[in-house]
Parts: structure tokens; sequence; C-alpha cells
């Protein structure tokens, strides 16, 4: 048996309940085969990247799991002919991290991202370091050079 990871979102328009009960139907088709759930993680209704069948957000919920490919395949079948879920993912993993996923931790608990690397450098003008000559300044310059010329 193989590990594998699956998120699977389902309609903003069903509940938390019915989500859960949805999750307990997709654990029972894994268990009932002699696989089982490590981590099952609801990371609750957030808003969708882009719409998707009419929905602009989505109930998430993630399951780790140890099962057969025979099973997946049937837990994708049933996922797929499912109309409250609009989008599921499953990819195979080395091991279960034991640890609350990334999306279930707190902002204060999640690791900093070390310093921004954008395009800006220290070298760089910026937009507010203008030069000190103002635009009545140069064009006093080229009158005085076209002067110059004649004379010569």
């Amino acid at each position: 048996m193989r590990l594998y990871e699956s998120v699977f979102i389902a309609r903003q328009d069903v509940s938390s309940t019915q989500v859960e009960a949805m999750a307990d139907e997709f654990a029972g088709i894994i268990t009932s085969t002699g696989g089982s759930i490590k981590k099952r993680e609801y990371w609750g209704l957030r808003t969708l990247a882009y719409r998707i069948k009419k929905n602009r957000k989505g109930h998430y919920v993630m399951f780790n799991m140890e099962t057969d490919s025979e099973t997946l395949k049937e837990y994708e079948r049933i996922m797929g002919l499912n109309e409250d879920v609009l989008r599921f993912m499953n990819i195979r993993i080395e091991e279960v991290d034991e640890a609350p996923s990334i999306m279930m931790q707190s902002k204060s608990e999640r690791p900093s991202r070390g310093p921004r690397d954008d395009d800006r450098r220290d070298d760089r003008p910026r937009s507010d370091d203008k030069p000190e000559t103002s635009h009545a300044d140069a064009s006093a310059g080229d009158s005085t050079e076209a002067t110059e010329k004649e004379e010569a």
C-alpha cells in the first residue's frame, strides 16, 4: 500500500456538516478495502482563486491516507460522480507529516518568509530621487549653447 494526500473542494452552498458527511463517505471507501486514513483536516470555507462552476468559494478537506491503487481509482471515480465536489487532487507522498498542515496553522505560528527579493536595488535611482536641475534650467542651458555656436 502507498501513501497519498488527497484534497477536495466542495461547493459553497453545502453546509459544513454535509461536507463532514461527504468526507466520512469518502473515508469509508478507503477503510472498507483495508486502507487507512492517517490524517484528516477540514480547512474551512475559503475563497477560490477563480470561479469554478459559478462558485467563488469552496469547502476544503484534506486526507492523508494509505491505500492501494485499485481503491484509489474507485475513490476518484466516486468523487467525480459527486455533484457537490468541484475539484479534487490526489498525489503520492513518501511519508505523512504528523504536524498540522500549513493551512491549519495560524498566521503567528507559520514560519516567516525571508527578505523579499524584489527588483529594486539600492544602487538604482528611485523615482523620488530627481536630478537637481529643473525644466526651466535645462531650457536656459540650451539657449546659451545656441548663442555660443552662432558667435563662432
